[in-house]
């Protein structure tokens, strides 16, 4: 990206310059401490292919709020809780806003989507008022217990086959289609194993959305070059996504036909809510981007988080003994768990605390944009401006954290301490207004999926105990959501 960066200075040089020095005499007098920018490309070569990283390198310096100049975009990095909560909720109302990459500017999805579209917008409301009493309520929730305790059947079927022939198998790929069964179940009434649809496509389209939306483009660093889409990333975005798009428009397509029919079976699923409840006013651009967001949000982030998991636990037998000791006590010959045995549960709440806390699925929270001039830590944040908050520089932090790069489940138990918002420690769905409306479901989800896993198999890599292959294991890759650069192939071995 360096080398890409140079072979377009010189187009740029003047118009840069001119910018800056318009930006100079603007209200960034007050402005965070942040490293020195070079000319015309600013602080861009000190992040290297690990944004998370370098910031957090960065923030040892120049402290837990910073600005940086990307090509001609300023941006503030907050990198401690105690800033994150004056972002996101005590000042929370002039940051809700999203800042919004130059990829998603495609199908007018930045328009559409509740990801982007601002807080005080009508669509924006009717999206979390649909998602809150239909989805993601407590009583949404207990009435899709069912279709949760059948995907989770599914995957104990699929995992024991495995088990039986006495295969490796790809842990992340099943957790994929486990998540987006239970999608497609909830919002379709679809079987992605029995129905035409290909996971194996469908996991390419969200896969490719996430991976390129957290790749660094040209085009947010210098939007005046934006319409060139010099490396192809709205291009690239623009394909997976349509392609996603168009997968949903055809399912909604066929069940208004089906629903015409006089013999037509209600489904009871989300969709048939959104066409036949008309309060909502929901048009079928609406739906489609609803859809999508779903999908996205649930089956990517939950298949990451619980590869995760299994990996900590194989890489520390010890923690993975305490947790199937307690699954045994609480859930006996039960082989699915229920949302209702959670609560009982406090070592798998650790560990998934933990899990979110050293290997989490947002490394950087989803960027906001200042919507007036706001002070912050008795620094000035201008009007527009990206604030970025680097949730992996929290995670990290000694100050919080004792041997904060060892796993340590152990570290919760006993603690106030949870991933809802409250506690800016721990955030990695967000807090405020943009916290992700998903949490309540795809936590559930989680929980559930993690304890089917241990409670039913052993494990072993693939590979044994050889020492080199467990290097690789916490390799990752940076993106959207932060996933294993090597896919987790491990040999189950039923209990």
């Amino acid at each position: 990206m360096n080398d890409f960066v140079l072979l377009i200075v010189a187009l740029i040089a003047a118009w840069a310059s001119v910018v800056l020095s318009r930006r100079r005499r603007g209200p960034g007098a007050n402005l965070p401490p942040g490293p020195r920018p070079l000319p015309i490309v600013g602080n861009i070569f000190q992040l290297s292919g690990e944004p998370h990283k370098s910031l957090t390198e960065l923030a040892k310096t120049h402290g837990p709020l910073m600005s940086l100049r990307l090509g001609t975009q300023l941006a503030v990095v907050a990198s401690s809780p105690e800033i994150a909560a004056e972002i996101l909720h005590k000042r929370g109302h002039a940051f809700s806003n999203r800042s919004i990459p130059d990829a998603v500017r495609i199908h007018n999805f930045d328009k559409a989507s509740w990801n982007t579209m601002p807080t005080d917008s009508a669509g924006w409301k009717k999206f979390r008022r649909v998602g809150r009493e239909q989805l993601f309520s407590h009583q949404a929730l207990q009435k899709t217990e069912g279709q949760r305790h059948e995907t989770l059947r599914k995957l104990t079927e699929h995992v024991r086959g495995f088990s039986e022939r006495g295969h490796v198998m790809n842990v992340g790929e099943a957790t994929f289609t486990t998540m987006t069964d239970l999608v497609f179940s909830t919002l379709f009434s679809i079987n992605l194993s029995t129905d035409s649809i290909g996971n194996k496509e469908l996991k390419e389209h969200v896969n490719g959305i996430t991976r390129y939306i957290g790749t660094p483009n040209i085009s947010d660093f210098y939007p005046i070059l934006a319409p060139l889409d010099l490396q192809g990333i709205r291009r690239k975005i623009g394909y997976h996504l349509g392609s996603l798009m168009g997968l949903v428009n055809g399912l909604i397509e066929k069940r208004m036909r089906q629903r015409m029919d006089s013999d037509y079976k209600k489904m009871n699923d989300f969709l048939d809510t959104l066409l036949e409840q008309t309060h909502y006013e929901f048009t079928i651009k609406e739906m489609i981007n609803l859809c999508v967001d779903i999908t996205i949000a649930g089956a990517d982030t939950g298949a990451a988080t619980t590869e995760w998991v299994i990996v900590e636990l194989l890489l520390n037998p010890d923690k993975m003994a305490k947790l199937k000791a307690e699954l045994k006590s609480v859930l006996g010959d039960k082989s699915i768990m229920e949302g209702s045995d959670i609560s009982k549960l406090p070592y798998l709440q650790a560990t998934i605390n933990e899990v979110f806390r050293f290997h989490p699925v947002a490394p950087m929270l989803g960027p906001r944009e200042a919507g007036e001039d706001t002070q912050v830590n008795g620094y000035t944040i201008p009007k527009d401006v990206r604030i970025i908050v680097n949730f992996w520089a929290i995670t990290r932090d000694p100050n919080i954290w004792e041997n904060p790069e060892s796993f340590e489940p152990e570290r919760f138990l006993g603690k106030d301490i949870n991933f809802e918002g409250q506690h800016f420690e721990l955030i990695p769905f967000s807090s405020g207004r943009r916290i992700c409306p998903g949490m309540p479901l795809g936590s559930r989800m989680l929980f559930c999926m993690v304890a089917t896993l241990c409670h039913n198999f052993d494990w072993e890599f693939e590979g044994g105990t050889d020492t080199k292959a467990k290097l690789h294991q916490r390799e990752d890759v940076f993106g959207l959501p932060l996933q294993k650069k090597f896919p987790l192939r491990a040999k189950p071995i039923k209990v």
